[in-house]
């Protein structure tokens, strides 16, 4: 069994001190807390061009016109298929994330560094609660996470909708300005910004993924996830993170 080395010593992000006042850690889940070269994208892409491909009849070219049309639109092809076909939602989540997550090396590292943070950790996904779990078990990490607000709790309307992440900081009683918010889709930091939130966002190499020529919404880029921490974490003073306390 593989398992990611991040032994290595972390090197120092910048604008450390901005962590400081931190008390609430907004993960999304896929590609964001394991690495985007473990390609689970792939295997949820294609089921997503079947089941499209199924519902409309479509042949699989066409179906992934309609596919990539839907998610630019509408923020996930989900939604799209709900708004222009009227698609009750669970059977398609369902299929979507029928995948092999075994392609996940646990994180002894990150499971570590999350212990360490202060303060409350969150996963906020586009996904389900189901495969979140799926996929926080095979990282090692399940119990850091105090909740996972997922696409059931938005009511199906994916980020970066400004108003899901209102019902996200009323639900779980976060307040903007003292929570950080990991992403790989850049776009989806921009709400969180507006609100007060420091931003990072892990960088993938999609081109829907990057954030474009305006980066202001965008506090920190990140290469890796877990040494990154490492190094956030190893920056606060002694009494801030959770394992001094």
């Amino acid at each position: 069994m593989r398992v990611i080395d991040n032994s290595r010593p972390p090197v120092a992000p910048p604008d450390v001190p901005r962590l400081d006042g931190i008390d609430t850690w907004l993960f999304d889940l896929d590609n964001t807390l394991y690495p985007a070269n473990c390609n689970l994208f792939a295997q949820v892409d294609q089921r997503i061009g079947a089941f499209v491909s199924q519902l409309l009849g479509l042949p699989a070219d066409q179906a992934r016109v309609v596919q990539k049309g839907y998610l630019a639109k509408y923020g996930t092809t989900l939604r799209g298929l709900m708004v222009e076909h009227g698609l009750p939602p669970a059977e398609y989540l369902d299929f979507v994330h029928d995948i092999d997550v075994m392609a996940i090396p646990p994180d002894p590292g990150l499971d570590a560094v999350l212990a360490r943070l202060p303060g409350r950790k969150l996963v906020f996904t586009n996904g389900t609660v189901a495969h979140a779990e799926r996929v926080l078990q095979r990282l090692g990490i399940t119990g850091h996470f105090e909740a996972v607000f997922d696409i059931r709790a938005a009511d199906y309307v994916p980020k970066p909708e400004p108003a899901v992440y209102d019902v996200l900081l009323r639900r779980h009683a976060i307040q903007p300005r003292r929570a950080m918010l990991f992403e790989d889709m850049a776009r989806n930091l921009k709400p969180a910004h507006d609100l007060g939130m420091t931003t990072a966002w892990v960088r993938v190499d999609w081109a829907w993924a990057q954030p474009g020529e305006d980066m202001a919404h965008v506090h920190h880029v990140i290469e890796e996830l877990t040494p990154w921490l490492q190094a956030a974490a190893a920056a606060l003073p002694p009494a801030k993170t959770a394992a001094a306390g």
